[in-house]
């Protein structure tokens, strides 16, 4: 038995829902979140209602993929099991151009070497056949 099929999974994001829309075009290279028809405010995490204006009314539209870190920490001890091999890693927190912000991870980059304010651009990580994650590498200021 290899390496790779003794170690846990890493947990990764339920398909339902809206969630599964969410993920479905992260899987065709696409970052898109929702957009409200009413007021025009977008939102992540997706939901049926607009929190600005209490429309429901709302459609997917792209994202330029482009924003910076917000905030990071670094996990320096893994708490599953699937993580142990990554540590130290920086969940970083990234603010788009749009204005929504998504829990994500820079990938070409040491957690000592991130700052607030970070230019970075999305990437996506094939997980599996059926889920790709939106990552972010630096981006030129």
């Amino acid at each position: 038995m290899s390496e790779a099929t003794r170690r846990p999974a890493k947990p990764l994001p339920e398909l339902e829902g809206l969630a599964k829309e969410f993920y479905a075009f992260c899987r065709q290279g696409e970052l898109r979140f929702q957009r409200c028809s009413g007021c025009g405010a977008w939102r992540h995490v997706p939901r049926e209602m607009c929190a600005a204006c209490g429309s429901f009314e709302w459609e997917w539209s792209k994202s330029s993929g482009r924003g910076r870190v917000f905030t990071w920490t670094v996990v320096a001890r893994a708490l599953h099991p699937a993580f142990a091999q990554d540590v130290p890693f920086a969940p970083a927190v990234i603010e788009l151009e749009e204005g929504v912000r998504l829990l994500s991870q820079v990938v070409d980059c040491a957690p000592e070497a991130l700052c607030v304010g970070m230019p970075v651009e999305v990437v996506f990580d094939a997980a599996t056949p059926e889920i790709a994650l939106p990552r972010f590498r630096r981006a030129p200021d």
